[in-house]
Protein backbone atom coordinates (compact mmCIF):
# COMPACT_ATOMS: atom_id res chain seq x y z
CA UNK A 1 0.00 0.00 0.00
CA UNK A 2 0.91 3.47 -0.91
CA UNK A 3 2.84 5.48 1.98
CA UNK A 4 0.83 8.22 0.97
CA UNK A 5 -2.76 6.18 2.18
CA UNK A 6 -3.79 6.88 5.39
CA UNK A 7 -6.16 3.26 5.52
CA UNK A 8 -6.30 0.12 3.80
CA UNK A 9 -7.16 -0.12 0.34
CA UNK A 10 -10.40 -2.08 1.11
CA UNK A 11 -11.76 1.46 2.84
CA UNK A 12 -10.10 4.11 0.64
CA UNK A 13 -12.04 2.25 -2.40
CA UNK A 14 -14.97 1.85 -0.96
CA UNK A 15 -15.36 5.37 0.65
CA UNK A 16 -14.40 7.15 -2.47
CA UNK A 17 -17.40 5.22 -4.23
CA UNK A 18 -19.63 6.03 -1.62
CA UNK A 19 -18.15 10.03 -1.90
CA UNK A 20 -18.89 9.78 -5.23
CA UNK A 21 -22.59 8.50 -4.54
CA UNK A 22 -22.73 11.68 -2.24
CA UNK A 23 -21.68 14.02 -4.40
CA UNK A 24 -23.26 12.68 -7.73
CA UNK A 25 -26.41 12.40 -5.87
CA UNK A 26 -26.39 15.71 -4.46
CA UNK A 27 -25.29 17.02 -7.66
CA UNK A 28 -28.37 16.07 -10.13
CA UNK A 29 -30.75 17.10 -7.26
CA UNK A 30 -29.20 20.62 -7.59
CA UNK A 31 -28.33 20.58 -11.43
CA UNK A 32 -32.14 19.27 -11.94
CA UNK A 33 -33.62 22.78 -10.43
CA UNK A 34 -31.39 25.30 -13.04
CA UNK A 35 -32.58 25.57 -16.38
CA UNK A 36 -28.29 25.98 -17.63
CA UNK A 37 -28.13 22.41 -17.12
CA UNK A 38 -29.15 20.95 -20.82
CA UNK A 39 -31.46 18.08 -19.92
CA UNK A 40 -29.37 15.52 -22.00
CA UNK A 41 -26.32 16.56 -19.53
CA UNK A 42 -29.00 15.62 -16.83
CA UNK A 43 -30.24 11.97 -18.42
CA UNK A 44 -26.51 11.50 -19.17
CA UNK A 45 -26.07 11.64 -15.00
CA UNK A 46 -29.44 10.21 -13.79
CA UNK A 47 -29.04 6.94 -16.14
CA UNK A 48 -24.95 6.93 -15.12
CA UNK A 49 -26.30 6.94 -11.13
CA UNK A 50 -29.68 4.57 -11.48
CA UNK A 51 -26.88 1.74 -13.46
CA UNK A 52 -24.10 2.30 -11.05
CA UNK A 53 -26.28 2.76 -7.91
CA UNK A 54 -28.03 -0.92 -8.83
CA UNK A 55 -24.72 -2.52 -9.40
CA UNK A 56 -22.97 -1.11 -6.31
CA UNK A 57 -25.43 -3.07 -3.49
CA UNK A 58 -26.10 -5.42 -5.90
CA UNK A 59 -22.23 -6.50 -5.75
CA UNK A 60 -22.71 -6.25 -1.53
CA UNK A 61 -25.65 -8.07 -1.05
CA UNK A 62 -24.24 -11.08 -3.63
CA UNK A 63 -21.08 -11.22 -3.34
CA UNK A 64 -19.52 -8.75 -0.30
CA UNK A 65 -21.81 -9.32 2.56
CA UNK A 66 -21.25 -13.09 2.24
CA UNK A 67 -17.67 -12.57 2.28
CA UNK A 68 -18.12 -10.31 5.16
CA UNK A 69 -20.46 -13.44 7.07
CA UNK A 70 -17.75 -16.06 6.38
CA UNK A 71 -14.88 -14.39 8.85
CA UNK A 72 -16.95 -11.94 10.74
CA UNK A 73 -20.40 -13.12 11.57
CA UNK A 74 -21.22 -10.17 13.81
CA UNK A 75 -20.10 -7.64 11.08
CA UNK A 76 -22.07 -9.75 8.52
CA UNK A 77 -25.65 -10.20 10.05
CA UNK A 78 -25.15 -6.21 10.58
CA UNK A 79 -24.56 -5.52 7.17
CA UNK A 80 -27.24 -7.57 5.99
CA UNK A 81 -29.76 -6.36 8.09
CA UNK A 82 -29.41 -3.17 6.39
CA UNK A 83 -31.03 -5.07 3.41
CA UNK A 84 -34.41 -2.65 3.41
CA UNK A 85 -32.99 0.29 2.67
CA UNK A 86 -31.39 -1.60 -0.23
CA UNK A 87 -35.00 -2.88 -1.33
CA UNK A 88 -36.27 0.67 -0.75
CA UNK A 89 -33.00 2.69 -3.05
CA UNK A 90 -34.40 0.24 -5.54
CA UNK A 91 -37.64 1.12 -5.73
CA UNK A 92 -36.80 5.01 -5.44
CA UNK A 93 -33.99 4.13 -8.26
CA UNK A 94 -36.73 2.92 -10.88
CA UNK A 95 -38.95 6.07 -9.58
CA UNK A 96 -35.97 8.35 -10.38
CA UNK A 97 -35.27 5.82 -13.73
CA UNK A 98 -39.17 6.33 -15.11
CA UNK A 99 -38.96 10.51 -14.97
CA UNK A 100 -39.23 11.44 -18.64
CA UNK A 101 -36.96 14.14 -19.73
CA UNK A 102 -38.47 15.62 -22.91
CA UNK A 103 -38.75 19.15 -21.54
CA UNK A 104 -37.82 21.55 -19.00
CA UNK A 105 -41.51 20.44 -17.54
CA UNK A 106 -39.89 17.52 -16.54
CA UNK A 107 -36.93 18.96 -13.95
CA UNK A 108 -39.41 19.02 -11.22
CA UNK A 109 -40.13 15.41 -10.87
CA UNK A 110 -36.48 14.88 -12.13
CA UNK A 111 -35.54 16.75 -8.69
CA UNK A 112 -38.23 15.52 -6.35
CA UNK A 113 -36.65 11.88 -7.02
CA UNK A 114 -33.10 12.47 -7.25
CA UNK A 115 -33.68 14.48 -3.83
CA UNK A 116 -35.33 10.73 -2.53
CA UNK A 117 -32.64 8.71 -3.85
CA UNK A 118 -30.18 11.20 -2.48
CA UNK A 119 -31.59 11.80 0.90
CA UNK A 120 -31.58 7.76 0.76
CA UNK A 121 -28.12 7.41 0.07
CA UNK A 122 -26.57 10.18 3.29
CA UNK A 123 -28.73 8.07 5.58
CA UNK A 124 -27.59 4.40 3.83
CA UNK A 125 -24.29 5.41 4.25
CA UNK A 126 -24.49 6.46 7.75
CA UNK A 127 -25.77 3.38 8.34
CA UNK A 128 -23.89 1.54 6.39
CA UNK A 129 -20.34 2.46 6.92
CA UNK A 130 -19.12 2.37 11.19
CA UNK A 131 -20.11 -1.43 10.46
CA UNK A 132 -18.38 -1.98 6.97
CA UNK A 133 -15.53 0.31 7.26
CA UNK A 134 -14.16 -1.79 10.63
CA UNK A 135 -14.57 -4.99 8.96
CA UNK A 136 -12.66 -4.26 5.94
CA UNK A 137 -9.93 -2.91 8.16
CA UNK A 138 -9.69 -6.21 10.94
CA UNK A 139 -11.27 -9.25 9.19
CA UNK A 140 -11.28 -8.94 5.36
CA UNK A 141 -7.72 -10.17 3.61
CA UNK A 142 -6.34 -8.30 1.00
CA UNK A 143 -6.50 -10.65 -1.91
CA UNK A 144 -10.23 -11.77 -0.72
CA UNK A 145 -10.94 -7.77 -1.25
CA UNK A 146 -8.37 -7.78 -4.10
CA UNK A 147 -10.64 -10.33 -6.21
CA UNK A 148 -14.04 -8.80 -4.82
CA UNK A 149 -12.89 -5.62 -6.37
CA UNK A 150 -11.88 -6.69 -9.67
CA UNK A 151 -15.18 -8.94 -10.34
CA UNK A 152 -17.09 -5.52 -9.52
CA UNK A 153 -14.74 -3.63 -12.09
CA UNK A 154 -15.47 -6.55 -14.89
CA UNK A 155 -19.11 -6.40 -14.42
CA UNK A 156 -19.39 -2.46 -13.79
CA UNK A 157 -22.47 -0.65 -16.35
CA UNK A 158 -20.67 0.57 -19.41
CA UNK A 159 -22.02 4.18 -19.10
CA UNK A 160 -20.59 7.43 -18.73
CA UNK A 161 -17.02 6.12 -17.35
CA UNK A 162 -16.13 10.24 -17.91
CA UNK A 163 -18.37 10.86 -15.03
CA UNK A 164 -16.97 8.46 -12.68
CA UNK A 165 -13.33 9.29 -13.16
CA UNK A 166 -14.46 12.92 -12.67
CA UNK A 167 -16.10 12.12 -9.35
CA UNK A 168 -13.28 9.85 -8.38
CA UNK A 169 -11.08 12.85 -9.00
CA UNK A 170 -13.28 15.30 -6.93
CA UNK A 171 -13.68 12.82 -3.90
CA UNK A 172 -10.35 11.81 -3.57
CA UNK A 173 -6.35 12.86 -2.99
CA UNK A 174 -4.54 11.76 -6.72
CA UNK A 175 -2.82 8.53 -4.52
CA UNK A 176 -6.05 7.52 -3.81
CA UNK A 177 -7.75 7.85 -6.86
CA UNK A 178 -4.50 6.28 -8.39
CA UNK A 179 -5.54 3.08 -5.99
CA UNK A 180 -8.99 3.27 -7.48
CA UNK A 181 -7.77 3.17 -10.99
CA UNK A 182 -5.32 0.71 -11.11
CA UNK A 183 -7.60 -1.97 -11.26
CA UNK A 184 -8.68 -0.82 -14.38
CA UNK A 185 -8.68 -3.24 -17.43
CA UNK A 186 -5.41 -2.67 -19.69
CA UNK A 187 -7.05 -1.12 -22.77
CA UNK A 188 -8.63 1.25 -20.97
CA UNK A 189 -5.80 3.08 -18.75
CA UNK A 190 -3.85 4.83 -22.22
CA UNK A 191 -7.95 6.14 -22.39
CA UNK A 192 -7.68 7.86 -18.62
CA UNK A 193 -6.33 11.39 -19.93
CA UNK A 194 -9.26 11.93 -22.67
CA UNK A 195 -11.91 10.06 -19.87
CA UNK A 196 -10.76 12.91 -16.89
CA UNK A 197 -11.02 15.87 -19.40
CA UNK A 198 -14.03 14.80 -20.89
CA UNK A 199 -15.35 14.08 -17.26
CA UNK A 200 -13.89 18.05 -15.65
CA UNK A 201 -15.82 19.27 -18.60
CA UNK A 202 -19.17 17.33 -17.96
CA UNK A 203 -18.85 18.07 -14.49
CA UNK A 204 -18.84 21.77 -15.26
CA UNK A 205 -21.95 22.00 -17.55
CA UNK A 206 -23.69 19.71 -14.83
CA UNK A 207 -22.76 22.32 -11.92
CA UNK A 208 -24.15 25.10 -14.15
CA UNK A 209 -20.72 26.89 -14.93
CA UNK A 210 -21.60 26.08 -18.64
CA UNK A 211 -19.50 24.45 -21.18
CA UNK A 212 -15.22 25.30 -20.91
CA UNK A 213 -13.67 27.78 -22.94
Amino acid sequence: MSEALTDVVAVVETRLTHDLHRRATTLLTDAAADRAVPLPALAELRDFLVQNLHHHHESEDDELWPLITAVAPDAGKGLVDLGDEHDELDRKLDALAAVPLESDDDRAALREGAAAVRDLIHQHLEHEEPVLFPALREHLPAETWAKFSQHVIATAPPIAPHLMVGFFDQVGTPEEVDVVLSGLPEPVRPLLPALRQQGKEALQVLAGAGAPA
